[in-house]
């Protein structure tokens, strides 16, 4: 039992050693690299862009009726019909298979001179529309950084477990070489040999664990990327805090959020939708134009040949009546969706006020726990430390070290926790303030 625990712990210490220096050597990523992997990847932004690819399109005066319209008509038809023909002057014709052909050709330009407004209306509403897509694709881009980030660091305060517990480890692994030294000579007992080699198996398993959970996140980091799960990828990285962050900053480019951008460009957009609604009362006039070529031959009968041609002009007014009250209707729920696109702004815009107060709150007093975490930290080094050193000198038991070595662990534990939540609450002001990739 003694042989087999004094070789196999030190083993498999070496093996997860082994498995993390493996991992350092996979493809580092930073995360600078892992934004720019995740932009390319994904596919709501994909998506998005498309979108303001198919609105750019289309925001184009001819769309909105802006533009005349041209019309060519071709029409010809070959006929054989018997022919049955009396005329006032006594002249008559009785024939069968007469050969006749009808043929009509135009082009026919129509330009649009008046509609109430609405191809205007039209055209500010599909730049208003470009707009509201570019404000979506702009959404997705911060959504995709802030879920980066935010997974991205994960992975690192995962990582930041794992030195703790070495530290740790090697404490214990000090403390087994030095219960074994005097169990040698008679200076310590059985229960002190096992109760070692209980605690550093338990840190050996805990660091095993530890590297599953890593594992687990960097998952989840490839998820967001768009890369295949099992690609293998190692991060190197601390988590680093911006404590330049102002409120006044925060709240003031709140509105400026893409968000909040694209709820007034849908309100702007009901707002004409109620112009063209409106417009549909009025009277349209259109200004048409063309030539018109058309010849009837006929084999017999009183006109043999018939050709006219040349270029028109007219002018063509219609003006609504009654329609059923669909137009009043029509005005009527354009109103309310103008009046429902502005709650929802309302919306978007206390939510993100909510968020950001929270944020902000969360970030301050865990910017303020860490200062006081990291003393702790310190001292609870420093604690270890000392009762390593007294333990080797016997003036310490082996329960001492114990209590130090799980005071030094969790306040590790807490001080990557807490970076890590006011990591977390900084990323979501960036995000909500724009400020993400800049």
């Amino acid at each position: 039992m003694r042989i087999f625990l004094k070789y196999t712990v030190p083993l498999a210490f070496c093996l997860l050693v082994t498995g993390i220096h493996t991992i350092v050597a996979q493809q580092q990523i930073t995360l600078s690299q892992a934004i720019e992997t995740a932009l390319k990847n994904n596919l709501d932004i994909q998506i998005s862009k498309n979108a303001l690819t198919a609105s750019t399109v289309n925001n184009y005066i001819g769309v909105a009726g802006g533009l005349p319209t041209v019309t060519g008509t071709f029409n010809t038809n070959e006929q054989v019909t018997g022919l049955n023909q009396e005329l006032s002057n006594g002249t008559s014709t009785n024939r069968t298979g007469v050969v006749s052909n009808n043929t009509n050709m135009s082009v026919t330009a129509t330009m649009m001179l008046y509609n109430g407004g609405r191809v205007m209306a039209t055209k500010k509403r599909l730049e208003e529309l470009q707009k509201l897509s570019q404000e979506q694709v702009n959404t997705s881009v911060q959504n995709v950084i802030a879920d980066v980030m935010l997974k991205y660091f994960a992975v690192v305060q995962q990582q930041n477990f794992v030195s703790t517990l070495l530290q740790s480890i090697e404490v214990s692994k000090q403390k087994l070489s030095l219960i074994e030294a005097r169990k040698s000579v008679g200076l310590s007992n059985e229960a002190e040999f096992l109760q070692a080699n209980l605690d550093l198996n338990a840190q050996t398993q805990a660091l095993q664990t530890q590297k599953i959970v890593i594992e687990q996140s960097k998952a989840d980091l490839l998820r967001s990327l768009v890369l295949n799960p099992k690609t293998a990828i190692t991060v190197t990285d601390t988590i680093e805090l911006d404590k330049s962050l102002q409120w006044e900053n925060i709240e003031a480019n709140i509105k400026k959020h893409p968000s909040i951008l694209s709820a007034e460009a849908q309100i702007n957009v009901n707002l004409l939708l109620e112009r063209e609604a409106n417009a549909r009362r009025y009277p349209t006039v259109n200004l048409n134009t063309g030539y018109n070529y058309g010849r009837n031959q006929s084999g017999a009968g009183f006109t043999l040949l018939n050709q006219t041609y040349g270029p028109f002009l007219g002018l063509n007014a219609s003006i609504p009546i009654y329609a059923g009250t669909v137009n009043a209707r029509q005005v009527q729920v354009a109103k309310i969706n103008t009046e429902t696109a502005r709650l929802q702004k309302e919306v978007i815009a206390q939510n993100f006020q909510n968020t950001a107060a929270k944020s902000w709150e969360a970030y301050t007093n865990t910017l303020q726990l860490i200062e006081a975490e990291k003393q702790n930290y310190e001292l609870a080094d420093r604690l270890l430390k000392l009762m390593n050193q007294r333990f080797q000198l016997g003036q310490a038991t082996i329960i001492d070290v114990k209590q130090a070595q799980q005071s030094f662990e969790n306040s590790g534990y807490r001080l990557n926790n807490l970076s890590y939540t006011a990591k977390i609450a900084e990323i979501t002001l960036k995000q909500i303030a724009s400020q993400l990739g800049n």
